[in-house]
Formats: structure tokens, C-alpha cells, sequence
């Protein structure tokens, strides 16, 4: 009997495939053939006692990858740690036990917890494919989680990974649902929170629809992607931080999944409340604020709605032992004057340096959400919202900011664009309303949130009387094609901002 070398030396390919393992080998690869590997065959990678399963790619054009070795993505070099010298055994990996799973909930059958544990089992281990994730979270997509599946689902989110433990200390936390471009409440509500003496140690992810997550803004100003200890070493100081949950393993298939989510362009109310309410759990917080924005454009769009969200938030909420408050706020119209990263982070920092011109609706958002927060707190139930502004006005909050920053690995101020273009008002009258959706979409084709420097900039606000000609919005853009891209879309989207009334 012929052994058959199924070895290969490794190279780094230094290509950042954002949590995707991925190997490349040349389509004349003795191993490729020996395997019968093809392009997008799931590998395993075997180096000492450590593997990856990875994803193949196959080089046509070998010049760049010598013979005798594979290339490693810059996620699967992070797993398998080569040394110089070092080669790697690639095999045929066994077929994942949560594939049945999934193919069940894709035709339509009720899951229990330890199916969607062995799923989310094989999304940490890299055991599925893209196509894999892409028909779970589709199976999962609209109203195709029970409440059971979602309580099911949040659990085996949260136990895949680690759970802070605070003592007995209340540890406090708020989060948005989303759909409403420049609503960075985060980043005022957080330091005014911990200006108050209270814990919130609040973990952000990127954007998954959005041209900003909250990670995204406060990367602009700061560090985000904290270690546990880093974490801990921050709320221990300052009584709060804003990291990016992505870098911590607390719900650590969450960022596995918004990946697929993100060029899926949806998410689901059964797959929001899992990704939130896991991560709040597993950040160790006992009482948390949930916003749920609604309006016409925004991700809730009716009373009915947001309703059917919260019954699920309250309900797995209960389940997992979390205390909620729920807040509907108006989702109408963008909040501030900034979409996008860097723009964003302007306007946060406009408010907490009480800036004469910071937007007045981003403020008042923040201090409704700061104030109900600290009416859940014993030393300032009843007056929380009082109490917050007085921390606002008297700078205590952008103290407590900036000392956050500062922890975090340091401050810095947020840039503009190079380039800009602005759009104008086609018509004479009311400004009645402004598409959220649209907005959102002009912003990312301008490059946010990839761009941190990209986005847009109102100029304009709902009720006002506009002119024909006047200045309705300023794109933002890092390049001249992403500019013009952006401008082209937004003018030919007649509705983007809804004039009315002719004169």
C-alpha cells in the first residue's frame, strides 16, 4: 500500500478575510489532486494538535505561490500558529452534525437548544460554510423563530463563550435596535452613566445594515477592540468603557454571524433579540435599556410592530434573567446631523462639549436614555433624567469621556473627507420627511462604514422651509468615485427628502 503525502509547507498570504479561514493552493498542487480538492471544498488543516477547517481557494495562476505550499488567510495563520518550517496535513474534514439542523429549521421545523448549540458549536469551530451560515440565518429570517427557539438560541449564544461575573454590583446597559442613521446615543449616555457612579461596561458591535455601528464612531475617537482584562481594567477606573464586542469572546458566534448578515443586508426580530440580549447577559449586565425607534423608514416601522419586538425582548429577557426597560422613541427622521463614522463622532462630541451648535435631538435622545437608566438606579429613581442633564451641563459627563478614551488607549479628534458634493432641493415648500433607508444607502455608497471619513451631512431638518436650490445634504467620500457614485444615487432618488406644499 502507497502512503499518500498529504502534507504542505505554509506561507502567509496576508489577506484579511474577516473571520473566514481560508486556504489557497495552486490548481497543479500534487495534494489538490491526491484529495480531489476543488475550488470552495471545506479543508481541514491539521498542524501538531491544532486544525482549521478552511475554506479553499485555488490559485490558476501559480507564479506568485511557490510549489509545495499553501497559503494561509490571515484568520486561519491566527488559529494554527506555524512556525518556520512547518507543514500542515490537509484532509477531508467530517461532516459538520449541525448540518441536519439547519437543513431541518430551512424546512420549516421547530428546533430545541442543543441543535442550535451544536450549530453554533460548528460556527466556532469553522465547521460550516458561508452557504451554510447564509441558509441558517435565512431559515431563521422574518417570523421563523418562535419565541421558545429564540430563548434557545440566546442561550446557546451566550454559553458559547465567556460571561463577566461583577460581584454583586448592578451593572447597567443600554442598546437600539437600530434603522435610524445618526442616533449615537452610546457615547454620551455611556460617561454620563459612569459620571454618575454606576457600572456599564458596554460592548458595541460594528454595523451590520447600517453606514455606522456604535464601534465603528467610537473607533474614530478611540481604541475599541479591548481584551477582557483591558475591559475590566477600564470599568474598574472609570466605572464604564465602549469596546467593540467582536474582539471580546462574550457571544462570540454573534460576530461570526453578522458577517453573513451584513451582505444578506436583513436581520430578523428572532436573530436581534438573540444578538443582543446574549451579549448583554454575557457582558454580566442585570439591568438593561432596550430603544426601539419606529417610523415608516425606520428597522420598526408601526406601533404593531414594535410591540411584537418587545413582547419578545420582555419575554426571552425574563427567561434569561435580565431586567428590561423598553423605549420607543421617535423614528421618523435621522437623529443629528452626521451618518457615518467620523461625522457622528462629531456630533457627539459637540454635545458632550455643549457645543451652542451640537444637534438639539441627538442631546435630548441621549438624556431620555441617560435618564431612564438612572431612574432604574436607587440613588436617582424619580429624577434620572434631572440628574443626567446636570451631569451633561456641568461637563462631568465629557470629563468622564474623555477619561474613558484615555483608558482605552487614548483620544483622538475625528477627521473630515477630502472630498465633498452637495445635494439640493429640486423643489419649493415643507421638508416633511426625510427617508431614513435612503439616506442610509447614499452614506454607504459613499463608503461608510468601511471609509471612516464617509458618510453625509444634513443640513437640514424636518419643518423647515426649503428654497428651491437650498442645500439639503453634504456627501462625505475618500475617493472621487465613491463621491460621484453617492451623488448619482441620491439624485435620482426623488423622495429622498419630501418637499411639500409648493411655495
Amino acid at each position: 500500500m502507497t502512503n499518500i503525502d498529504n502534507t504542505l509547507a505554509l506561507s502567509r498570504a496576508g489577506i484579511d478575510t474577516y473571520r473566514q479561514p481560508i486556504v489557497f493552493m495552486r490548481e497543479d498542487c500534487h495534494v489538490c489532486r491526491a484529495e480531489g480538492f476543488a475550488a470552495l471544498t471545506r479543508v481541514e488543516v491539521s498542524l501538531g494538535d491544532r486544525s482549521v477547517i478552511a475554506t479553499l481557494n485555488v490559485v490558476t495562476n501559480g507564479g506568485w505561490l511557490p510549489e509545495d505550499t499553501a497559503a494561509l488567510s490571515e484568520e486561519a495563520w491566527a488559529v494554527l500558529r506555524p512556525e518556520p518550517g512547518d507543514r500542515a496535513t490537509f484532509t477531508h474534514p467530517e461532516p459538520p452534525d449541525s448540518v441536519s439542523a439547519i437543513r431541518a429549521k430551512v424546512y420549516g421545523e421547530a428546533l430545541e437548544q442543543d441543535r442550535f448549540e451544536a450549530i453554533i458549536r460548528d460556527v466556532l469551530d469553522h465547521r460550516l460554510s458561508d452557504l451554510d451560515l447564509a441558509a441558517f440565518i435565512t431559515a431563521c429570517a422574518g417570523d421563523r423563530l418562535s419565541i421558545a427557539e429564540t430563548v434557545a438560541l440566546t442561550h446557546a449564544m451566550q454559553a458559547a463563550g465567556e460571561t463577566l461575573d461583577w460581584g454583586d454590583a448592578e451593572i447597567y446597559d443600554k442598546h437600539c435596535v437600530g434603522g435610524l442613521p445618526g442616533n449615537r446615543t452610546t457615547p454620551i449616555v455611556v460617561p454620563i452613566i459612569a459620571a454618575a457612579g454606576l457600572m456599564i461596561p458596554k460592548t458595541s458591535s460594528r454595523a451590520i445594515t447600517s453606514p455606522a455601528g456604535t464601534a465603528d464612531t467610537m473607533e474614530v475617537m478611540a481604541p475599541v477592540s479591548l481584551d477582557i482584562p483591558t475591559l475590566r481594567r477600564v470599568v474598574e477606573a472609570e466605572g464604564g468603557c465602549i469596546a467593540w464586542g467582536g474582539k471580546i469572546a462574550l457571544s462570540p458566534a454573534d460576530d461570526v454571524l453578522i458577517r453573513i448578515e451584513r451582505p444578506l443586508d436583513f436581520d430578523s426580530d428572532g436573530q436581534l433579540v438573540a444578538s443582543v440580549l446574549s451579549k448583554k447577559a454575557a457582558v454580566g449586565a442585570t439591568r438593561v435599556l432596550i430603544d426601539v425607534p419606529v417610523g415608516p423608514t425606520a428597522k420598526v416601522r408601526s406601533a404593531k410592530a414594535a410591540q411584537e419586538l418587545e413582547r419578545r425582548l420582555r419575554t426571552v429577557g425574563e427567561a434569561i434573567g435580565l431586567t428590561l426597560t423598553i423605549h420607543q422613541s421617535d423614528g421618523t427622521a435621522p437623529v443629528g446631523r452626521g451618518v457615518g463614522p467620523s461625522l457622528e463622532a462629531q456630533d457627539v462630541l459637540a454635545v458632550l462639549r455643549r457645543d451652542e451648535y451640537a444637534p438639539a435631538d441627538l442631546r435630548e435622545r441621549a438624556l431620555d436614555l441617560a435618564g431612564a437608566l438612572l431612574d432604574l438606579a436607587p440613588r436617582t429613581r424619580g429624577r434620572g433624567r434631572t440628574a443626567a442633564a446636570q451631569l451633561l451641563d456641568s461637563g462631568a459627563a465629557e470629563a468622564k469621556f474623555m477619561a474613558i478614551c484615555e483608558a482605552q488607549g487614548g483620544f483622538r479628534e475625528p477627521r473630515e473627507a477630502r472630498y465633498h458634493a452637495v445635494v439640493t432641493a429640486p423643489a419649493a415648500g415643507r421638508l416633511t420627511m426625510i427617508d431614513n433607508r435612503r439616506i442610509a444607502r447614499t452614506a454607504k455608497l459613499a463608503g461608510a462604514p468601511r471609509q471612516k471619513l464617509a458618510g453625509l451631512r444634513l443640513l437640514v431638518q424636518v419643518g423647515d422651509r426649503i428654497d428651491v436650490g437650498r442645500p439639503l445634504f453634504e456627501i462625505h467620500a475618500e475617493t472621487l468615485g465613491e463621491l460621484e457614485y453617492a451623488r448619482s444615487y441620491a439624485e435620482a432618488q426623488a423622495d429622498i427628502c419630501m418637499i411639500e406644499d409648493g411655495g
